[in-house]
């Protein structure tokens, strides 16, 4: 039954992540610890295996999902290997502050990252845009599907500094980054949506190949879980991947905001119910 189930988040946690640009651990770790944890459903798993089996599942949402955007090309690979760069002393960092972190914690600082970056893209349209980024960075431009035009960018410096945050967080909750990165994107660096999502997932990845040595290193990965959990990921990626391409970029923000919020305001009831 257990590995029905796996399988089953697996698959979900791949179209959704890679739909939004999310890597997919953002769905699967606290799907997986409400299965395993409060209901029991999936015998010895721990939030330290949880992110562990997550992180190495996000190495083939990442591999399917990039394989889809190179093809609709819309990967900035440049933005891409800086992020990378910066994020990865963040995540063997996260990695290590993972060990001391118990369920109720792990749920709740989990739901509260969850429900900031909901409110900032829910309220994204009555901010002013933050053009100081672009206007003091390196400048980029991009024409989508739709015939909109969008021109992007931010300082290298800022871009590090920021995705060493992003590194620490995904190494921490094993959710490889993309629900801090993707918002980052768009609303600082006004990326397009689209370009948002498909760098974002090239970004996972890479970093989930660093942050899946930390988690084995450290004894975190739960090996048999993995074979229901990589193949159903790795199909739900590229269905995922595919149906971005369809939808408007508007579509992708609201999803993405929805989402986040209620995995964000589940997270938390759970955490304060211990």
């Amino acid at each position: 039954m257990e590995y029905l189930l796996l399988a089953l988040v697996g698959l979900l946690s791949g179209i959704v992540g890679a739909l939004v640009g999310l890597g997919g651990g953002i769905i699967l770790v606290p799907a997986t610890l409400f299965l395993g944890g409060s209901m029991g459903l999936i015998p010895g798993i721990t939030p330290q295996n949880v992110v562990g089996l997550s992180v190495i599942m996000m190495i083939f949402t990442g591999l399917a999902s990039t394989l889809t955007y190179m093809k609709a090309k819309t990967i900035d690979y440049r933005s891409g290997l800086i992020f990378f760069v910066g994020s990865i002393p963040g995540t063997i960092l996260g990695a290590w502050v993972n060990k001391g972190l118990d369920l109720p914690s792990f749920n709740l600082y989990f739901g509260i990252l969850l429900i900031i970056i909901s409110t900032l893209l829910l309220v994204r349209n009555y901010l002013k845009p933050v053009e100081w980024f672009v206007k003091n960075g390196t400048k980029k431009t991009f024409t989508d599907a739709q015939g909109q035009h969008y021109v992007y960018g931010y300082p290298v410096w800022f871009a590090l500094f920021l995705t060493f945050g992003v590194g620490f967080a995904s190494g921490l909750f094993g959710i490889g980054g993309g629900s801090i990165i993707v918002p980052a994107m768009i609303l600082l660096f006004l990326f397009p949506p689209h370009v948002a999502v498909g760098t974002s997932m090239f970004m996972v990845f890479l970093s989930a190949l660093v942050n899946s040595a930390s988690h084995i290193t450290l004894g975190n990965v739960p090996w048999m879980y993995t074979i229901p959990v990589i193949p159903a990921a790795f199909i739900g990626a590229k269905i995922g991947a595919t149906i971005n391409q369809r939808i408007k970029s508007e579509t992708l923000v609201f999803a993405l905001r929805i989402i986040l919020l209620l995995l964000g305001v589940r997270s938390i009831l759970a955490g304060l119910m211990g």
